[in-house]
């Protein structure tokens, strides 16, 4: 594996695709800022000297033996929507080369303001789940703990996950369980109550 650009990487029953470093939000959570302390997923090195060409991302998915994972998700190192018509067209040339596997996109919910234009339909027919960071129940407290790069990007993030709903069968929203209690569950309510998703609280993986 070449150090500094890896494109597709196992874990767990999945493969895991790592289009782009570029995000547009900064978590204290993130996992980024503790690639350095060995034993994670990204001990595989996934910052990239560069980005993959949408021909490299496809070439090296289909060098894999895809009936041994249970999904194919579109993840990686940065925020995957950067990386969107690149990702649209890579998944319908596996297609049309008569691929099947599930596919699943990992992101933070602000892909459209990122393409400058609604990208939730273009996820119909493409994608069998999509998992959206809700992170915390406000503005004010997702602006402190994510910093994102966009003023509205909290209501865009619930915005697209509403909207997202109608093209893609499965769609779930998350949050890390190092938030309260109390915020927890108010952030179930706002994604099963308001937005009408999935909901899953994640355990924070510090190593």
């Amino acid at each position: 594996m070449e150090k500094g650009f890896t494109i597709t990487y196992e874990y767990g029953d999945n493969l895991y695709v790592n289009p782009t470093n570029r995000c547009n939000f900064n978590c204290e959570f993130c996992l980024r800022h503790n690639q350095g302390s060995g034993g994670s997923i990204y001990t595989h090195n996934l910052w990239l000297k560069r980005e993959p060409t949408k021909e490299e991302i496809l070439s090296s998915i289909e060098g894999h033996d895809l009936s041994q994972y249970r999904q194919l998700v579109f993840v990686g190192f940065g925020e995957p929507t950067y990386r969107f018509d690149d990702i649209c067209w890579v998944i319908d040339q596996m297609k049309a080369h008569g691929t099947k596997i599930f596919t699943r996109m990992d992101t933070n919910g602000t892909g459209s303001l990122i393409n400058g234009r609604d990208i939730a339909p273009e996820f119909a027919g493409r994608f069998d789940m999509v998992s959206v960071s809700l992170n915390t129940d406000t503005a004010e407290k997702y602006n402190a703990l994510c910093h994102p790069q966009q003023a509205d990007a909290y209501q865009a993030m619930k915005d697209f996950t509403k909207e997202v709903r109608k093209y893609v069968p499965t769609v779930m929203m998350t949050v890390v369980d190092t938030i309260p209690k109390e915020e927890i569950e108010n952030c179930r309510r706002i994604c099963e109550e308001e937005i009408g998703a999935t909901y899953r609280v994640r355990e924070y993986i510090a190593e």
